[in-house]
């Protein structure tokens, strides 16, 4: 903890109203974990804060080191060796988190799990929400609305999609009979 105290405070400073912006925002701190979501959800919050601010690079990996906590900040104090915090990029400070909390491996089976993903026993809520997660992760894609109907469309399950207009229409058949049955009653 030490050295990386010593690290940010020999580090040329954010400048001081870019950074107590910075921490006006209330940027989540991050201390660690075996999820790599929740890693790459605390990327992302971050780089909100700075799209916002519109941080200058260096500022961005010197605030985000400040926010390092237990585990993370431990990582950190070990990860960097050859790390010039003074020099180090936002690219580069997400490189090494990302090799660190989201590995390689993790995001290639993520890519794997989304190219065969099926609908299967999901609802389509369920569904849905797994092909945007999965979206994500596969960028080629996501910039293709064409390809990306075609791998939703693909993944849905045929039989649920005429299951459910056959109960909306058995739905309304059984509505309109209950109807006319109430029209007959009261008109006799």
């Amino acid at each position: 903890m030490a050295r990386l105290l010593e690290q940010v405070q020999h580090a040329p400073r954010p400048q001081t109203d870019v950074f107590e912006q910075f921490r006006r925002l209330n940027p989540k701190e991050f201390g660690g974990t075996t999820d790599p979501f929740v890693a790459e959800g605390w990327i992302r919050s971050l780089e909100l804060h700075f799209e916002y601010l519109q941080m200058r690079d260096g500022d961005q990996a010197r605030c985000a080191i400040y926010m390092l906590r237990d585990d993370a900040s431990l990582w950190w104090e070990g990860a960097p060796h050859a790390v010039d915090v003074a020099a180090l990029t936002w690219a580069r400070f997400r490189e090494m988190f990302f090799q660190k909390y989201f590995p390689p491996n993790f995001r290639g089976r993520l890519t794997r799990e989304f190219m065969s993903l099926r609908q299967g026993d999901l609802s389509v809520a369920e569904f849905i929400r797994k092909f945007d997660r999965g979206c994500h992760f596969v960028p080629m894609t996501a910039g293709d609305a064409t390809q990306k109907l075609r791998y939703f469309l693909d993944g849905l399950r045929p039989t649920a999609c005429i299951f459910q207009a056959e109960q909306a229409l058995r739905d309304i058949d059984l509505e309109m009979h209950r109807k006319r049955q109430q029209t007959q009653s009261n008109s006799q």
